[in-house]
């Protein structure tokens, strides 16, 4: 919903009563990204209760606009130059409408298995997602110091960069929107933003010319995609169940 008082204009965005504590989140995550002025993201005003309902109103911006993606990947490269002394965040957040645990973690790995990967483990479990599913994620987190052979720095990361979270305003600005903000390895944004058709071929030739990602990202790349897919398969189950499975049985096919 747009806002204006004839001069500024406002983006309002509402919910559920009962999900104040969630565009809270999201508040401090836009104002995160937005303080690193690295690319665009509509600056937060407020965030409050009216009605019944529970708002956050933000920077409007127009979006719609042409712009370049190559101009996207030059950019973000300079939003995960701005790091953190941990893994996690000062709060938790969401991912989707599905809670997401982000409490501060000296160990990349140790956050991911137990913070992350583990915790959709527990919500598959609790939403009796089927016994391979379990199966397959207790080896996969017994194998994972394995898999994540590697040693990332705490990147400030917009969290959930897909298609539909990056746009373009009326000067061709990329304007990214809708985050779930944390600092963690920079390769799992990436792997978000290949995960649902990807960016295009100028825009990770921009970001690996920029800043080069690491041998074996081919293999991270599934593993951070797995958490986003296991979200997926615990908030609307149907194929989403089987393809976590086939990526869980690919990843530990890697083992040999």
């Amino acid at each position: 919903m747009r806002l204006s008082d004839g001069g500024q204009q406002w983006f309002v965005k509402l919910n559920q009563a009962s999900r104040l504590d969630m565009l809270e989140a999201e508040a401090e995550g836009l104002k995160e990204l937005a303080d690193a002025q690295a690319i665009r993201v509509p600056r937060p005003l407020c965030t409050g209760q009216a009605d019944g309902q529970s708002y956050i109103a933000m920077e409007y911006i127009s979006l719609g606009g042409s712009g370049s993606n190559a101009v996207a990947g030059e950019q973000l490269p300079e939003l995960h130059r701005h790091q953190a002394e941990a893994f996690g965040w000062k709060r938790d957040n969401t991912i989707g409408s599905t809670h997401q645990p982000n409490g501060w973690s000296a160990d990349w790995v140790d956050f991911w298995r137990w913070h992350w990967l583990g915790f959709q483990l527990e919500e598959a479990a609790r939403k009796g997602l089927g016994s391979n599913i379990q199966r397959l994620g207790e080896r996969l987190l017994d194998s994972f110091s394995v898999l994540m052979d590697h040693d990332p720095v705490p990147s400030l990361l917009h969290g959930d960069l897909w298609g539909g979270n990056l746009g373009y305003d009326d000067q061709g600005n990329p304007v990214i929107y809708d985050p779930a903000t944390y600092y963690g390895d920079r390769e799992a944004e990436i792997a978000m933003t290949e995960l649902f058709g990807g960016f295009g071929g100028a825009f990770y030739d921009a970001y690996n010319s920029t800043w080069p990602l690491d041998p074996g990202y081919a293999t991270r790349k599934t593993f951070y995609n797995l958490y986003h897919i296991l979200n997926h398969a615990n908030m609307f189950g149907g194929g989403y169940v089987g393809q976590a499975q086939r990526m869980m049985e690919g990843l530990l096919g890697e083992l040999g």
